[in-house]
C-alpha cells in the first residue's frame, strides 16, 4: 500500500501515466493491467450491489420477510436467475457510483466517504450488540475467534492474500490513483497504517455481526455468500423487530459495497480523464455504460447463459477466477518489483518526505518490496494452483 501510494503522490498521474513518470514507458502495461483490472471487478462486483438494493427494496415492501431458509433460497435464486430485474438494479448500483465520481475527488469521493464510513461504523455496531446478545451467540464467537492450526493450509492462504489484495483495493491502480491527489503534508506511513487498520477493524466486526447470529440460530456457517442473502435474512425473520434489523444490514451492505464502487470507478475515471483529455463527466458516464455493458452477461450467466461457459465457468465465475487468481497477485508483484527496484528512488523521497519513513525502517521496507513481498506472493500462487 504505501508503494503504490508513494508512487501516485510521485507521479501526480493515474496508474498508467504514474508508472511511466517513475519507472519509464516499458512499465505502462503495469497501470494498464490495473485499469482492466478496475474495469474487471466492477462488471460484476456492481451486479451483486444492485442485489443489496434489491433486497432493499424487497425489504421495506415485505417481500423478504419470511424465517425459511428454504423460502428465501428460493426468493434468491429466482432474482439472481431473472433476466430483467437484477440488471435493472445493476444499472442503479452504476447511477449511484457515476454520480459520486463525476463530481470529482473533493466534491463527490471525499464528501461521500466521510459520510457514509462514519453511518456504516454506527450501523455495523449496532447489529453487532444484537448479535452477540442473541441465545446462543457466545458459540459464534467462540467459533470465530478461538483459532485452529489444524485449518491452515495454501488454499487458506491463497484465499487471506484474495481477500487483502481486494478488500485494501491492492494490485489495481486504486492506492495509486488516491496517491496522486495527496498532498505532499500527508504521512503515507500513517495513512497506509490507518486504512489497513480500519479495514481490518470493519472485517472483524463483520465477523462478529454474523457469526454469533449464525450459532444462535442453528444455521450454517460455511454458506459462503448465501449467508448474505438467504441465511442472514432467515435471522432476521425470526427476530423481535427483525425487519428493522434487515434493513439496517442491507443499508450498511450498500453503504460498504458503494465506497468500494467509487474507489473502483475512479481508476479507469482518472485514466481516461488524463490520458486521452476528456472531462469528467463524460469520462464518468462512458466507463460507467461500458462496466455495466460487460456486466449484463455477468447478471445472465447465472441465470438463462448459465450453460455458456469460459474454461468450465459461467461468465461471472470466470471474470471473478481471473481478477483472484490472476490480476490482484500479479499487480502486487510488478509494483512490488517496480517500487523497490526501477523506481526506488523517486519512491523513497516520496516515503522519507518530512521524516515520514526513518532511514532505518526504509532499508527495511526497501527489501520487504524488493525480494519478500514478490516472492512471498508468487509462492502462495504457484502453491495454490499445484495443490
Amino acid at each position: 500500500m504505501m508503494a503504490e501510494i508513494a508512487i501516485g503522490r510521485a507521479a501526480k498521474l493515474n496508474p498508467v501515466g504514474a508508472f511511466r513518470v517513475v519507472a519509464g514507458r516499458s512499465w505502462m502495461p503495469v497501470g494498464l493491467l490495473g485499469v482492466i483490472t478496475a474495469f474487471a471487478i466492477l462488471s460484476f462486483y456492481s451486479v451483486v450491489g444492485g442485489w443489496t438494493i434489491a433486497y432493499l427494496v424487497k425489504t421495506f415492501t415485505g417481500e423478504i420477510s419470511s424465517g425459511s431458509a428454504a423460502i428465501l433460497g428460493g426468493q434468491f435464486e429466482a432474482l439472481v436467475g431473472s433476466v430483467v430485474e437484477p440488471l435493472v438494479y445493476h444499472g442503479i448500483f452504476m447511477v449511484m457510483t457515476v454520480v459520486i465520481v463525476l463530481l470529482g475527488v473533493t466534491s463527490g469521493i471525499e464528501k461521500s466517504v466521510k459520510a457514509l464510513m462514519p453511518l456504516l461504523f454506527i450501523l455495523l455496531i449496532i447489529l453487532v450488540i444484537r448479535s452477540v446478545t442473541l441465545p446462543g451467540g457466545m458459540e459464534g464467537i467462540i467459533f470465530f475467534l478461538k483459532p485452529d492450526f489444524s485449518q491452515i493450509s495454501m488454499d487458506m492462504i491463497q484465499a487471506a492474500l484474495g481477500q487483502a489484495f481486494f478488500s485494501l483495493s491492492l494490485g489495481m491502480g486504486a492506492m495509486i490513483t488516491y496517491g496522486s491527489y495527496l498532498s505532499p503534508e500527508t504521512n503515507i506511513r500513517s495513512s497506509s497504517v490507518w486504512v489497513v487498520s480500519l479495514d481490518f477493524m470493519v472485517a472483524f466486526l463483520a465477523g462478529l455481526l454474523v457469526l454469533p447470529a449464525v450459532f444462535a440460530f442453528g444455521m450454517d456457517p460455511g454458506a459462503g455468500p448465501g449467508l448474505t442473502f438467504i441465511t442472514l435474512p432467515a435471522i432476521f425473520g425470526e427476530m423481535p423487530f427483525g425487519l428493522l434489523f434487515q434493513a439496517v444490514f442491507f443499508a450498511m451492505l450498500l453503504i460498504a459495497a458503494l465506497t468500494s464502487s467509487i474507489s473502483l470507478l475512479a481508476i479507469p475515471v482518472a485514466y481516461f480523464s488524463e490520458s486521452f483529455g476528456m472531462g469528467r463527466k463524460a469520462a464518468s458516464t462512458v466507463v460507467g455504460l461500458v462496466i455495466f455493458a460487460i456486466g449484463i452477461p455477468c447478471s445472465l450467466s447465472l441465470g438463462v447463459w448459465g450453460d455458456i461457459l469460459f474454461f468450465g465457468m459461467p461468465f461471472f465465475d470466470f471474470l471473478s477466477f481471473l481478477v483472484d487468481k490472476f490480476f490482484l497477485p500479479i499487480g502486487g508483484i510488478l509494483t512490488a518489483i517496480c517500487a523497490g527496484w526501477f523506481a526506488y528512488g523517486k519512491v523513497s523521497r516520496e516515503l522519507e518526505n518530512q521524516g515520514e519513513l526513518p532511514f532505518s525502517y526504509l532499508q527495511i521496507w526497501k527489501w520487504i518490496v524488493r525480494i519478500v513481498a514478490p516472492i512471498a506472493i508468487v509462492w502462495v500462487m504457484v502453491i495454490g494452483f499445484i495443490g
